[in-house]
């Protein structure tokens, strides 16, 4: 007898659906609409090629193919893919980038906690 905790589910935001607020599921996410706000999954999270996401993402693994704007933890891998453009920190144990994917931040690979600064703050600079 199999149990279902989420395990097998996933979550589809279609093309022309916007959602404004933040998304939890317990299984996985593909995104091919928009959402305006934070993205926490137990499974993997998916943004299509016509998916735009503003906020911060945290998955098991990650794949971009289209815009995110804001941060990204990733706690397995992070995939982007040709026409991937992404405008924010990230922390992956494994990075893919494709040929013709745009990212612009920080990366940090390590296994230790990230906590991504949020998204239109200064970099500390030092002072004397």
């Amino acid at each position: 007898m199999k149990t279902n905790k989420g395990e097998d589910q996933v979550t589809i935001i279609g093309t022309g659906v916007v959602i404004d607020g933040k998304l939890s599921s317990t299984g996985d996410v593909r995104i091919d609409g928009t959402v305006k706000g934070d993205i926490k999954a137990s499974g993997n999270v998916t943004v299509g090629e016509s998916g735009e996401v503003n906020g911060q993402i945290e998955a098991e693994i990650v794949t971009i193919g289209g815009k995110v704007t804001g941060s990204i933890n990733s706690k397995d891998k992070l995939v982007l893919e040709a026409k991937a453009l992404l405008k924010g920190d990230i922390m992956a144990k494994i990075l893919v980038v494709e040929a013709g994917a745009k990212f612009d931040g920080n990366s940090k690979m390590d296994n230790k906690e990230f906590t991504p600064k949020p998204m239109g703050q200064p970099a500390q600079q030092n002072q004397k």
